[in-house]
């Protein structure tokens, strides 16, 4: 008996977490081709979560491995102390995934089983033949397999998605000098294809379906009150974890929601800084690198200094199963993102976000500031601006210490921010890189694109090319 307890132990967490990947009523009538399987796993997210032999990138850490799920399933069917109504494995898979409320877990392989990650609204989005074929593959491991990889990698056509691109000058007006007061804030998660570079898209997790997140302006003292939505087509929960959150989790202890619902969070603005928030939902580095991160600022009592431009970026990493530049739909990898080895590294959501889409745009004689973060989830940013002098630098994103004068290159961390400032005397483009730069060439890069008169007193020159 203690030996079914176990297994059924196992059962019921594998139950809770494989919610992830649909349901519909088992059909053994029909035989899933590997490419169909490969397909409906994908789009379940299943692989964030589990490691499926026979199915590449199905490598998760946070749920059991699913190669003996026969076994346990018919361990669970024979304890004596199932509950369901299930007869064969089939059906087993099937009403876990169809009612993931009814089994409990007291904990998991990572630890307790934080309350709402699993959503229950799986069954509505994948369609019958998805959720057939997950089932049945599922019930024939580990024999089933298809060995180490899924269908080998075959050229794709170029494909378009939807402009990810959060505008770097898309930043609320400055807060200035007033007393604190209530501020609301909206969130809305939303999962969509979105293009990730020139004919190659990426399956993004976004908050108001841009990377990165809005950007929010409070100060110190304020109340503020978050609205976080998930979208109803959503396949994951979301939640937000606020670093300028004083409590449990920066808030993501009480925003885990599931698709279709709305959690609502409350936090005193103790502290002036820039603040990342980022959704932490397990895996919660897979849902940061899928582009669910943002920055808040706190301004300090009185607001910041004037300046005549504010621009907003942020670094982070994508993790797909083709190389770098190759076409088609790409697919995230689990397995080269717990190794940590992005095929892109890129600033504001996409290759060429901030150079060739959205670059950010100024005038001589004006000064600028850049509030710039790391999402990551896991490289650190040596941020330069190539051409200029950053002439103020607050380290950290401390807004209540003397900022840095005269700095080349500031490191920033993930889960860091800083905020930079300077003047422009002389007109050009100027580029904004991670001086990492290697990943320049996997597409990190950003211009600065300066109008004026030439200022031939401070920069000046002939090419030896002409």
């Amino acid at each position: 008996m203690k030996t079914f307890a176990k297994l059924l132990g196992a059962a019921i967490l594998l139950t809770l977490i494989l919610a992830a990947c649909g349901a519909s009523q088992p059909d053994s009538s029909k035989t899933y081709t590997e490419a169909e399987v490969s397909a409906a796993i994908e789009k379940g997210a299943c692989g964030g979560c589990h490691t499926i032999p026979g199915i590449q990138n199905a490598v998760g850490v946070i749920g059991p491995d699913l190669g003996d799920i026969s076994e346990v399933a018919q361990a669970a069917l024979q304890s004596g102390n199932y509950s369901g109504t299930a007869k064969t494995t089939e059906e087993f898979i099937q009403e876990s995934i169809l009612k993931p409320d009814m089994f409990i877990a007291a904990s998991c392989p990572t630890g307790p089983c934080p309350a709402g990650v699993m959503p229950g609204t799986m069954g509505d989005t994948l369609n019958s033949d998805e959720i057939n074929a997950i089932v049945q593959y599922l019930s024939g491991l580990p024999e089933g397999a298809y060995g180490e990889s899924t269908v080998a990698s075959t050229p794709q056509e170029p494909t378009t998605g939807a402009d990810i691109v959060r505008d770097p000058t898309d930043i609320p007006a400055p807060i200035g000098d007033r007393e604190p007061t209530t501020v609301r804030l909206d969130l809305e998660a939303v999962e969509l294809e979105g293009q990730l570079a020139d004919g190659t898209t990426y399956t993004y997790w976004t908050f108001n379906r841009a990377v990165p997140a809005p950007f929010f302006r409070v100060r110190v003292g304020d109340t503020v009150e978050v609205h976080l939505k998930n979208d109803a087509s959503s396949t994951m929960n979301h939640s937000v974890d606020f670093h300028a959150v004083t409590g449990p989790g920066g808030g993501s202890a009480v925003t885990q929601t599931e698709p279709g619902k709305e959690s609502i969070l409350t936090f005193k603005a103790l502290k002036p800084g820039l603040f990342v928030y980022h959704c932490a939902t397990p895996m919660v580095a897979q849902h940061i690198a899928n582009g669910m991160y943002g920055l808040i600022l706190v301004e300090p009592e009185g607001g910041l200094p004037p300046v005549d431009r504010e621009f907003y970026v942020m670094q982070g990493e994508i993790y797909t199963t083709g190389d770098f530049g190759s076409q088609g739909h790409q697919a995230s990898d689990t397995t080269k993102l717990l190794d940590e080895q992005p095929e892109y590294f890129v600033f504001n959501g996409a290759v060429g976000s901030i150079t060739d889409q959205k670059p950010l745009t100024a005038n001589v004689g004006e000064t600028v500031r850049i509030f710039f973060g790391v999402g990551g989830p896991n490289f650190t940013s040596s941020f330069h601006v190539i051409g200029e002098i950053f002439d103020r630098v607050y380290n950290q994103a401390s807004l209540t210490s003397p900022p840095l004068t005269d700095v080349q290159t500031t490191m920033v961390p993930p889960g860091g921010a800083t905020m930079v400032e300077f003047s422009l005397e002389v007109p050009g483009k100027y580029i904004l890189v991670d001086h990492a730069l290697s990943r320049l060439q996997r597409g990190l890069a950003g211009y600065l694109i300066v109008d004026g008169d030439p200022n031939p007193e401070i920069y000046n020159g002939t090419s030896g090319s002409e």
